[in-house]
């Protein structure tokens, strides 16, 4: 099975976190903290910033890292690397995405979210 490598971002304004919901590809409609893969070269937290300004039209500051999440997806192994991001400015623009919302603590279970993000969920839930 091949392992695919990621990056993601927990994207925070004030009090809430950004999940997304895929518009594409298998995992269509599931909710997830956006990213995606490094390229050759960059460090996580630069292919962070690159993979949001693409898929969302925004600017990030990587805070700080959050945890690794390993995820045997049937087609494929996933290693997601989560980092705790700020939003820069106020507009997000969905790229390839086909939704967005702004979660609270107390909503963060609102969605539904991919299997690899669960793990995220609980970590993320256990800091705030």
């Amino acid at each position: 099975m091949k392992t695919i490598e990621v990056v993601a971002a927990i994207i925070q304004n004030g009090d809430k976190i950004l999940a997304t919901q895929r518009g594409y590809g298998e995992l269509k409609d599931g909710w997830e903290f956006p990213g995606g893969k490094m390229e050759p070269g960059e460090s996580r937290e630069e292919a962070l910033v690159r993979e949001i300004k693409e898929e969302l039209q925004t600017d990030i500051q990587v805070e700080q890292y959050l945890t690794t999440v390993e995820y045997d997806y049937p087609q494929f192994h996933l290693k997601m690397h989560c980092f705790i991001c700020k939003i820069i400015g106020d507009r997000i623009t969905l790229i390839e995405h086909k939704a967005a919302k702004w979660l609270t603590r107390e909503t963060l279970e609102s969605v539904e979210w991919l299997p690899a993000d669960v793990a995220v969920v609980r970590a993320l839930a256990a800091m705030l």
